[in-house]
């Protein structure tokens, strides 16, 4: 048992009222001193004015010893005799501070611990024949108890004034601290089934299957702290500026978020991610504030697997199957829920039916209701919610954002890295991204990123254009080339040709789509495979269907049982590659076009046009944009769905492409945040049909109104806004076209979006077309890398600028204009000092954001020209009486925490 351990068991709201009783209390007239006052003379139980008998005295070593031998589990370990004997040593040692020649000044000088070990020393004897664990026990109440005693003096009127500052605020943040972590830790009888579950999480979550990977020899499965690539999250996008932020630090001041991505942008990762990080306490400075929690990561496609109820919190393990779930202490799941211990992870709102979404709302409404104080994150594809679909329940939402060129770079070598591969096929595959177009139009995934890479090594540097063809190399590569290259036939073996592997696999794919599942019971695959064999007599007569469902199982490579009596796809994207050709082929298109207002039809109709022969897409894109038995957001949805469409209809009659783009136009500029998700979603197809900024009558033309001029002025800056923000999410090349036409835009909201998008795009090629030509006025121009600083310098400097990445103090002095800035935001860790900031003589504000518990800003005096210091606002400040009166230090909300 760690004396640590022991000491902040003992939570603040136990221990201040029994040391508060140990001093005298200050009567009337109390006030400032200018000198110290020593300890015998705030003693309770001695001289002259004692309030506190000896009988008290033990009463009160008796209530600490007791309170910790309880929380920590001792109380069973150590006997009755020897708990009384360390509650008579906690009393001899406690009253030392009657007999002590020292002040409270002195005493808070020593520390707590000092005080403790001094106290201790002085009544040695009162441990002699105690147990190691009586000993320890009595050094964590001493402690804990000094800690509380310190937190006293300074708390006192009588205080020195202005002296200690710093020691003072170290002491009451330490308390804090202390509280803190008692109320995220767990009770004796639980720690032990919280390490076994933690190692569960660890083992289940902490590997990735990295497409492509076991076609080169590697393994098929990549460690989770190796493989981990952190992207972007795109805030709120209605404030005035929307921020980008790390995804992985999404719950960073924020205990309930939903966040979207489409399929294969890495939602899954990261809830995998956030978890073992929490399981594992391997959390950086920025992560800390999930230490001590308990990870629920909860698919909703496992939870409702064959129409399954949500679960209870009782039931969350035994519904995602944890084969430890029958080990739970009863009532455990309360206990972490209760004391809002609990990290909750809901993934895949998408992946239910939609009937099924408003129940699941629910679900969470009341779980939310009974245990507020947890952590929460649900996952969705963009299509499958609206916006603020959990308002009301204050969640933030926010949006996973495409790979930028440098994510798409770090993955690409990393990928290879870990195939054992050379670095120059990982730069030549690079070269061939940045200069085809098409190909880095798919590029914007982790999914689709190890695709490529996968095809790129297994064609030797040929590759497919288009999606379609891309999906149908991997299929070939996983379904056929995998065995045969790895020779894994054997005699006797079932051998499966291609064509019939595929048949037989979107036979899968189709049942799982029409019945609105992404699981299926293994029992109703086997079945489905027998009521097919009989078609295909070569493969019928090799074994039986549950031997031919074995064999996909193990061969495929795009099949995996997450449970013994489930089997799901490795991946949503092929189980809707597979239903569509599925469909296509028997030719049901009424029945898709019937089904296309559904989100979890979107892929599968896209795929289905691919499929199709010129003749078919015909009939399927008129009859999207033609239905009548929808109307409003419904109609509009099929029209944009119709015009994502046209991506894959390599060849198509023209006046049914140039109908479906009129129909599409009529929904553009976007006018809300979910009209630019939509444009988003359709790909860059739509940068097409994206219009410059409109721009109000002049003198020449008709006048309008005051009232409805500045009605239409609001309109058309926020069709701007929206329109560029659909243009920046698309982050192709092909964008920047588009989104150049709006740099002279004077609405802060469209500058902003322009700017922080430029890590998402070629760095030289938008800085010169479009960051370099943005008004500068009341808006944070973000770096963040070496290459976008040096750019803003050649542009000439600009006097507010936000430094988002990993800068050293020398590389930002050096390439930064030092007499252009002024505001200098910092989100990066740039180390503890600020002295050199005094190289630019024309700073007048700084903020600070960090989710550090203290910031010195004591270096600050030094930067004279500084008038503002913004810090969070949860934030201890130290230092901040070294400060001249001319600096402000001012707490604040700030946005990208």
């Amino acid at each position: 048992m760690e004396p640590a351990a022991i000491g902040a068991r003992l939570a603040s709201s136990v221990v201040s009222p029994l040391i508060k009783k140990l001093f005298l209390s200050e009567g009337p007239g109390a006030g400032l001193v200018d000198k110290p006052i020593r300890l015998s003379a705030l003693i309770s139980f001695r001289g002259e004015k004692r309030t506190l008998s000896e009988k008290d005295l033990h009463q009160i070593a008796e209530e600490l010893v007791r309170r910790a031998a309880q929380s920590t589990g001792v109380e069973d370990v150590l006997p009755t005799f020897e708990k009384r004997a360390v509650a008579n040593a906690v009393a001899d040692s406690l009253r030392v501070m009657g007999t002590l020649d020292m002040e409270d000044v002195q005493a808070v000088k020593l520390g707590h611990l000092g005080l403790s070990r001094h106290l201790r020393s002085q009544s040695r004897t009162a441990t002699l024949g105690l147990s190691s664990d009586a000993v320890t026990l009595h050094t964590s109440v001493m402690n804990t108890a000094c800690l509380h005693i310190l937190n006293f003096f300074t708390q006192r009127s009588t205080f020195v004034p202005r002296t200690l500052v710093e020691q003072s605020r170290s002491i009451e943040e330490l308390t804090l601290k202390i509280d803190s972590l008692i109320a995220r830790a767990p009770s004796p009888a639980d720690g032990p089934f919280e390490d076994r579950y933690a190692g569960y999480i660890a083992a289940k979550h902490g590997k990735l299957s990295i497409f492509g990977l076991d076609l080169s020899g590697a393994p098929e499965t990549w460690r989770l702290d190796a493989a981990y690539l952190s992207l972007d999250a795109a805030g709120d996008a209605t404030s005035a500026g929307p921020a980008l932020l790390s995804a992985d630090h999404v719950l960073a001041g924020r205990n309930r978020v939903l966040l979207r991505g489409v399929a294969g942008s890495g939602k899954t990762t990261l809830v995998q991610w956030l978890a073992v990080s929490t399981a594992q306490k391997a959390l950086d400075e920025r992560l800390l504030y999930l230490y001590g929690l308990v990870p629920f990561v909860l698919p909703l496609r496992t939870l409702t697997r064959g129409g399954a109820a949500l679960p209870a919190p009782h039931e969350f393990l035994s519904g995602v199957d944890c084969p430890i779930a029958a080990l739970q202490p009863p009532g455990w799941f309360d206990r972490v829920l209760r004391s809002g211990r609990g990290l909750i992870l809901i993934d895949g709102i998408d992946e239910i039916p939609e009937d099924d979404r408003n129940d699941a709302r629910r679900w969470l409404q009341e779980l939310i209701s009974v245990y507020p104080a947890n952590r929460w994150l649900v996952t969705s594809r963009p299509s499958a919610v609206q916006e603020h679909w959990l308002m009301d329940e204050d969640f933030v939402e926010l949006d996973l954002a495409p790979m930028s060129r440098d994510n798409i770079a770090e993955f690409v070598k990393r990928w290879h890295q870990a195939a054992g591969i050379s670095d120059q096929y990982a730069n030549e595959l690079l070269r061939a991204i940045r200069a085809k177009q098409d190909l880095g139009r798919l590029a914007t995934n982790p999914l689709m990123c190890g695709l490529i890479c996968a095809l790129h090594q297994d064609r030797r540097g040929y590759l497919p254009e288009g999606r379609k063809e891309i999906y149908d190399a991997a299929l070939s590569m996983l379904l056929f080339r995998r065995d045969r290259e790895r020779g894994v036939y054997k005699s006797g073996s079932i051998h499966i040709s291609e064509a019939h592997h595929i048949q037989l696999i979107q036979k899968l794919a189709y049942w799982m789509i029409r019945n609105g599942r992404s699981e299926m019971d293994r029992s109703d695959a086997v079945d489905l495979l027998g009521r097919a064999l009989p078609t295909m007599p070569k493969v019928a007569e090799q074994g039986t269907a549950e031997e031919v469902y074995r064999y996909l199982l193990i061969r495929s490579g795009l099949l995996r049982e997450p449970s013994a009596d489930s089997m799901d796809f490795i991946h949503r994207t092929f189980q809707d590659y597979l239903g569509a050709k599925a469909a296509v082929e028997g030719l049901d298109f009424d029945f898709l076009i019937g089904n296309a207002h559904l989100d979890q039809w979107e892929d599968v109709i896209r795929m289905a046009v691919a499929h199709a022969r010129p003749t078919e897409r015909t009939r399927l894109l008129t009859g999207l944009i033609r239905r009548d038995d929808v109307s409003g957001h419904g109609m509009n949805r099929l029209h944009l769905l119709a015009a994502a469409c046209l991506e894959h209809a390599t060849e198509l009659d023209p006046a049914v492409r140039a109908e479906v783009q009129q129909r599409a136009a009529a929904l553009i500029p976007p006018r809300s945040v979910d009209q630019s998700r939509a444009l988003t979603e359709v790909g860059p197809v739509v940068l097409d049909l994206l219009p410059g900024p409109r721009e109000l009558p002049t003198d020449g033309e008709t006048a309008l109104a005051s009232e409805e001029a500045s009605s239409e002025a609001q309109l058309m800056a926020d069709e701007a806004y929206f329109t560029v923000l659909a243009a920046t999410r698309i982050a192709t090349d092909a964008a920047i076209t588009v989104l150049a036409q709006y740099r002279g835009h004077q609405d802060p909201r469209v500058r902003t979006e322009l700017v922080r998008a430029w890590s998402r795009f070629d760095t030289d090629l938008f800085g010169k077309e479009v960051v370099a030509h943005i008004s500068e006025e009341n808006i944070y121009f973000p770096v963040s890398n070496l290459r976008e600083l040096r750019a803003l310098h050649s542009f000439g400097g600009r006097s507010r600028i936000k430094v988002s990445g990993e800068f050293t103090t020398v590389d930002f002095v050096n390439s930064c204009r030092s007499d252009r800035l002024t505001h200098l935001w910092v989100e990066a860790n740039m180390g503890g000092t600020w002295g050199w900031l005094h190289n630019f003589p024309n700073l007048r504000s700084l903020t600070i954001e960090t989710l550090m518990p203290r910031i010195d800003v004591s270096s600050l005096a030094q930067v004279l020209s500084l008038r503002t210091i913004r810090v969070p606002e949860a934030t201890v400040v130290i230092g901040r009486d070294r400060l001249p009166p001319s600096m402000e230090v001012v707490r604040e909300r700030l946005s990208g925490i």
